[in-house]
């Protein structure tokens, strides 16, 4: 931008900045950011064409005021165009969930693989895992100490991982 440019946006902002704003204010119904955005828009319209501001042609400030209008009307009509902006925590539409067919041929597979395990690895993996107890219930079910149902999950997890990369699923 030259320094002619500079202080033409200068004073344009110097002398109707405020008004142009209260104006755009209106034009976005009290948005301060599309205002802003208003503001911004028609003050860079006014630095690419100065020609536009020549006194003779008539007021600035009308002009200015004109081409905020102008801006407005054309950004309503584009966004009337098309579908708005929809701002939400939660999704359009659900996730897209796996097949039947897949979950079938997955738990299938984890049968398999927990058929594999030892008896006390299995029933530990069924009661935290399949059933949801906690350790401490698990335990009381199982008629073992809670350590021990920790110690078993830990090492029934790393046996059905084995069994799983055995039968090809894992690596």
């Amino acid at each position: 931008m030259t320094d002619e440019g500079t202080a033409l946006l200068r004073v344009l902002h110097d002398e109707h900045g405020d008004a142009l704003f209260a104006h755009a204010l209106r034009l976005a119904g009290g948005d301060r950011q599309r205002a802003e955005d208003l503001c911004q828009e028609t003050l860079l319209r006014a630095w690419r064409h100065p020609e536009a501001l020549d006194p003779q042609r008539g007021s600035v400030r009308a002009w200015l005021f004109t081409t905020a209008r102008n801006l407005a009307i054309d950004a309503w009509r584009r966004r009337s165009a098309r579908p708005g902006e929809v701002i939400t925590d939660v999704l359009p539409e659900p996730p897209p969930t796996e097949d039947e067919a897949d979950r079938a041929v997955e738990a299938w597979t984890v049968a398999e693989a927990l058929s594999r395990l030892s008896l006390a690895h299995r029933e530990v993996l069924v009661e935290c895992f399949y059933q949801g107890r906690s350790v401490s219930e698990a335990a009381q079910r199982l008629g073992i100490p809670p350590g021990t149902v920790k110690s078993r999950t830990h090492y029934a997890l790393r046996a059905l991982r084995m069994a799983l990369e055995e039968m090809g699923v894992m690596r």
